[in-house]
């Protein structure tokens, strides 16, 4: 049965501080593989696994405090529990640099500000509850 996480009961935290009005958060996960082949063959043998990247992106609601301090080469890290009801799922970033921000604002519209970070890592807890 898969988990499904609710925006408005999951929690976001930078450094240990709530960040309020975030609308969401999209990261990915890449690593680098290279195949190796037996000479003479056509099929794979085996996989040698090279460098890896995380990229994310939070949204918020007008603009966030705490990441607008978080410039130049501090490094910080990022803790997601998303959750419904009794079940959640822990996801921290670690080692975060900030690598872009925009802001947007249109007509009949409330202002969203858009940061992007890299990260060291992510850890992905398995879901409790």
């Amino acid at each position: 049965m898969p988990v499904i996480f609710a925006a408005n009961e999951s929690v976001v935290q930078v450094d240990n501080k709530p960040l309020d009005g975030v609308l969401s958060i999209d990261y990915r996960f890449t690593q680098a593989r290279a195949n190796i082949y037996a000479l003479g063959s056509a099929e794979r043998i085996a996989t040698v696994s090279g460098p890896q990247a995380v990229e994310g992106i939070l949204r918020v609601a007008s603009t966030s405090e705490v990441l607008n301090a978080k410039t130049g080469d501090a490094t910080f890290q990022i803790m997601a529990t998303f959750k419904h009801g009794k079940q959640s799922m822990d996801v921290s970033f670690d080692e975060c640099y900030l690598t872009g921000k925009s802001f947007e604002l249109g007509v009949g519209g409330n202002g969203e500000a858009v940061y992007t970070f890299s990260a060291i890592r992510v850890r992905e807890d398995p879901p409790k509850g």
